[in-house]
């Protein structure tokens, strides 16, 4: 509309100036000329810069957090070297033949909200708590899909401990984040006590790449309330997407490094050495010793082996397999820098382990009652992470060649709980349910035979493959020759085998970094040394504003008209920023301008909307939502009449937003004192 209250803007309806960019806009954009009501001065983008070189390092020391939905941790490098990245300490405690290079993502506060522990010790204290005391402790465990889930996510929302009660999610969240900050700090401290804190840290948090703009600013502002790094200082934190880091940390390998599931020995439940990657490329190799200038330029640029054997222009998709998520993204290798183009908008479900441990749950519902699951879950929380632990010790250990049963350790305390609540015991539900492939052992344990473990896989597995290839099907993608599979669930052979059976018969190369759940940890770290590695991403979602148009009779609906002094409008229109599935350029700028309404305005309010479709043409259209709101907070100095008493002309607020890194960002000036204007983009408020 004309005058939408919460805006308080007056369109311009200015040429363009020839410093503007000559570059016309993109087909649908509304034309300038056309264009009025609380319209943008220019609706034209930024020209797209050509690939840059890596830039240099503004931090002395990079600290990635890779903050997973059952698992944890962090590594850092220097600015000095930054390709030597530094784990984390082992962790304390944790199950026996595990490696702990991370620790659960397992939070405990005290029954008056304060903090306690963090991963392992949050575990093993909470393990060890008299179920009485234990249910007045807030535990929290799996809870990073929650931010992801929450329809309507904001500031305000609540997470559930495991014995029912609630606290703000970003108060847990920041206890989190605050605990790695405390670690990882101490080990610098350690290891250079003449390094100074403040300011010489870049902080790196991953965030799975399907995560929507909310959830990200989320995460942010929990790392501003831990102290991570403070508003004023946005930049000291990255956000890097976890398909986008494993990429990134795959491109630096060597092909010794890597495992072809293709070389699968039939006959067990392991990788077999029939066959290298290497010798997969060597008919690459032959065809670039024509090119040797074009391998120089990618091994110099820090690109690995693997890499070089691949032409410039060569495809590949990075199917990162969490905790929580299945995230896939596809890339391209650009030269001369080894820089990466995104082919496709990132894309996935909730395909991650923990659909494993669901199926479980609901297995055992049918066998003992999905009510007394409940009760059991709220009356004994401590006792029900003992029984999730132990299923994942055995979860660990299936494979689609293993043989033998599986024995899976029932609490004492379930046991004893079910014969209170039912009357008789576990083995006597167990003989009576129509479960038939779960027994009971001699040795008071949950006796599943393999197929049957197998069977709790498959519905999530399932998941994965179709989405992969349902991605594999469109036309952007076409060409690509390897799948890297990453991420923590992607150490499972039940998934590692039913990939390769389902997608190695199609040509595709399904290979395996030897360190894979680490995959995603070390390339934050890397991406928080040259954050612009990948030069170009698709645009998740087409982004605009409403405005107004000049109303053309048979092209705009009679509903939109509206008369105001004398001249006829058409209203809601959608003005598109970006379109979904749009390449969008690392520093590649959108560009518009806004005059405050009033004179003395301190605050400029524009709604922001969203949609998944491309054509949307009004606001009000089916699938558009608002989705947040540009803020532009003004100078006070600047809002009233100037020296001489002379009210002030129509002031150019110019605002530039980019869509092309892993968050959207915007910045402003005043045109008239070319001064900056605080700008935000707030997706949490509405």
């Amino acid at each position: 509309m004309l005058a939408v209250p919460e805006t308080g803007l007056q369109g311009l309806c200015i040429g363009s100036s020839p410093e503007r960019s000559p570059v016309p806009s993109p087909p649908g954009s509304p034309r300038t000329q056309d264009t009025c009501g609380i319209a943008p001065l220019t609706p034209s983008q930024s020209p797209k810069p050509d690939a840059r070189a890596p830039q240099q390092a503004l931090f002395s020391v990079v600290v990635a957090i890779d903050f997973g939905t059952t698992s944890s941790g962090y590594a850092f490098s220097f600015a000095s070297d930054p390709e030597a990245i530094h784990m984390m300490r082992k962790w304390e405690g944790g199950d026996p033949g595990v490696a702990h290079q991370k620790t659960p993502t397992s939070l405990l506060l005290t029954p008056e909200g304060a903090f306690h522990s963090f991963g392992y010790t949050a575990r093993d204290y909470y393990h060890d708590l008299d179920p009485e005391e234990a249910r007045d402790w807030l535990y929290f465990e799996k809870f990073k899909m929650k931010i992801h889930s929450a329809t309507d996510l904001t500031l305000k929302t609540q997470l559930e401990a495991v014995n029912g009660k609630k606290m703000p999610a970003l108060e847990v969240f920041a206890h989190a984040l605050r605990f790695f900050k405390e670690h990882a700090l101490q080990e610098l401290r350690e290891q250079c006590p003449s390094m100074p804190e403040k300011d010489t840290v870049r902080w790196v948090l991953t965030v799975p790449a399907i995560w929507k703009q909310p959830a990200k600013q989320f995460m942010r502002e929990a790392a501003y309330l831990a102290g991570l790094v403070s508003r004023e200082n946005a930049e000291q934190l990255l956000i890097a997407l976890e398909p986008e880091a494993a990429s990134v940390y795959c491109r630096k390998l060597r092909l010794h490094q890597l495992v072809d599931l293709s070389s699968w020995a039939p006959g067990g439940g392991r990788l077999g050495e029939r066959r290298s990657i290497d010798s997969s490329f060597r008919q690459a190799r032959e065809q670039l010793r024509r090119s040797r200038h074009s391998r120089t330029f990618l091994v110099e640029s820090g690109v690995g082996e693997l890499w070089a054997e691949l032409q410039a222009g060569d495809r590949y998709m990075v199917a990162d397999c969490g905790g929580g998520t299945v995230d896939l993204t596809v890339h391209q290798l650009e030269q001369p820098y080894g820089t990466l183009k995104e082919l496709y908008k990132a894309s996935g479900g909730p395909y991650g382990a923990v659909g494993v441990d669901l199926a479980f749950e609901q297995l055992l519902g049918r066998i003992f009652g999905e009510d007394f699951i409940n009760t059991f879950k709220r009356e004994r929380p401590a006792a029900w992470v003992d029984l999730t632990i132990a299923f994942e010790a055995r979860k660990r250990t299936a494979g689609p060649h293993r043989a033998g049963a599986l024995n899976i350790s029932l609490p004492f305390s379930f046991i004893d709980f079910y014969r209170k609540q039912r009357g008789h015991n576990v083995e006597t539900a167990l003989r009576r349910s129509s479960v038939n492939f779960v027994k009971w052992s001699s040795q008071g344990m949950l006796r599943m035979s393999c197929e049957a473990m197998n069977e709790l896989f498959q519905p999530t597995v399932s998941g994965i493959i179709q989405h992969i290839e349902a991605l594999l099907a469109q036309p952007e993608v076409q060409g690509v020759k390897l799948l890297f599979l990453v991420g923590g669930f992607a150490e499972s052979a039940v998934l590692q085998h039913a990939v390769q059976a389902a997608l190695g018969a199609r040509g595709l190369r399904v290979v395996v970094p030897h360190d894979v759940g680490l995959t995603i940890l070390k390339g934050a770290v890397l991406f928080g040394q040259s954050p612009g590695v990948v030069r170009v991403r698709r645009s998740p979602l087409t982004y605009g504003v409403g405005v107004l148009n000049r109303f053309v009779a048979g092209r705009h609906p009679p509903d939109k008209l509206l008369v105001r002094d004398g001249r006829r409008w058409c209203t809601d229109v959608f003005e598109r920023f970006v379109a979904a599935e749009q390449s969008v350029a690392l520093g590649e700028e959108v560009r518009r301008s806004y005059c405050p309404a009033r004179p003395g305005q301190r605050r400029v309010l524009i709604n922001l909307y969203c949609c998944a479709a491309e054509d949307a043409h009004f606001i009000t259209d089916p699938g558009v939502r608002k989705c947040g709101a540009l803020s532009l907070d003004l100078e006070p100095a600047d809002c009233g009449p100037d020296s001489a008493g002379a009210s002030p002309g129509r002031r150019e607020i110019r605002t530039a937003m980019q869509f092309g890194d892993t968050e959207i960002k915007v910045t402003a000036v005043d045109v008239s004192t070319n001064r900056s204007v605080r700008a935000a983009i707030d997706f949490l408020s509405n």
